[in-house]
C-alpha cells in the first residue's frame, strides 16, 4: 500500500525536522521510512528529470534515487541550520548520475555539449514533422548557432559515450570472435595501462586525507558544484576549493611517483 501525502510545504518541513530530529536519537528504520515516503517527491523529480535524459526506467531511476534519499537521511544534521531537501536533492541526483555512469555511459559529456544533444534532439523531431526529412549538419548547427564542426564534435562524442565491451561478438571470414581477440597487441597493452592506471589511482584515493577524499568525491564523481560540497560538508567554499587543489597535487605526485 502506497501512503500519499498532502500536506502543504509548511507542514512537510515541520513534519521532516520532527521525524529527523527523533531519527537522529533513535536511528529507527520505521522513522527512516516515515521520512522516505514524506519526501519522495523530491525522488519523483529527479527520476524524470534523467528518465528522459537516458533509456534507463524511471521506476529503476526511483529505486536509486531513493537510495540516496536514505544515504541523505542518514547523513543529515539538523544543528548545520540546512533546509533538509537542499541538502538531499544533490545526494539523490548524485546517486542516479553515479549509478547511470556505471550503467553504461562511461564517457563523460561536457554539460554544454549534453544540453545542446538535447536541443538537436528536439529540433530534429519538429524537422521531420515539418518536412519529411532528417535535417542536415549545416541546418543543424546554424539552429544550435555553433559552427559544423563543433557540431559533427558533439555527435561524434554522444555516439561514441557508451564504449563496447572486449567480449562484443564480431563476425568475420574466419567465424565468430570477441573484438578483444582482434584489437592489435600495441592497443591491448594500453588497454592494461589504462586499467592498471585506473587502480593505481583508486589506491592513491584511499590514501588520502579524509576530508580531501570527500572533497573530491563530491566534486568529481558527483558532479557537485564547489558550493553545494561546502553546504554538504558544512565548510567554506575557500576550504573546498582549498582541498581540490591540494588533493589534486598529491594525487598527481603519488601517480608519478608509481611510474618511477
Amino acid at each position: 500500500m502506497v501512503l500519499t501525502y498532502t500536506l502543504t510545504s509548511p507542514e512537510l518541513k515541520r513534519e521532516s525536522a520532527q521525524l529527523l530530529r527523533e531519527y537522529q536519537q533513535s536511528r529507527s528504520a520505521a522513522i527512516r521510512n516515515q521520512l522516505v515516503t514524506l519526501n519522495l517527491g523530491l525522488v519523483r523529480k529527479e527520476a524524470h528529470f534523467w528518465s528522459n535524459q537516458c533509456t534507463e526506467s524511471y521506476e529503476d531511476l526511483l529505486q536509486v534515487g531513493c537510495m540516496g534519499l536514505i544515504r541523505a537521511i542518514e547523513r543529515f544534521d539538523l544543528s548545520k541550520g540546512h533546509a533538509f531537501s537542499s541538502f538531499a536533492i544533490p545526494y539523490i541526483r548524485g546517486e542516479i548520475q553515479h549509478y547511470l555512469r556505471d550503467k553504461g555511459v562511461l564517457v563523460r559529456m561536457p554539460r554544454r555539449w549534453l544540453a545542446l544533444q538535447q536541443q538537436a534532439m528536439t529540433f530534429s523531431q519538429e524537422w521531420r514533422t515539418q518536412h519529411n526529412r532528417q535535417p542536415t549538419d549545416a541546418e543543424i548547427a546554424a539552429e544550435l548557432e555553433i559552427s559544423i564542426t563543433e557540431w559533427q564534435e558533439i555527435k561524434l562524442a554522444w555516439t561514441n559515450r557508451s564504449p563496447l565491451s572486449l567480449d562484443t561478438p564480431v563476425q568475420d571470414e574466419e567465424g565468430a570472435m570477441s573484438l578483444g581477440e582482434m584489437v592489435p597487441d600495441q592497443q591491448y597493452r594500453s588497454f592494461q595501462l589504462a586499467q592498471e592506471d585506473q587502480l593505481r589511482l583508486q589506491q592513491a584515493l584511499v590514501e588520502l586525507e579524509q576530508r580531501t577524499h570527500e572533497v573530491l568525491k563530491f566534486v568529481f564523481f558527483y558532479d557537485l558544484t564547489q558550493k553545494e560540497v561546502a553546504e554538504r560538508l558544512g565548510i567554506s567554499v575557500v576550504t573546498v576549493s582549498r582541498c581540490v587543489k591540494k588533493g589534486l597535487a598529491t594525487l598527481k605526485r603519488s601517480m608519478a611517483g608509481n611510474d618511477e
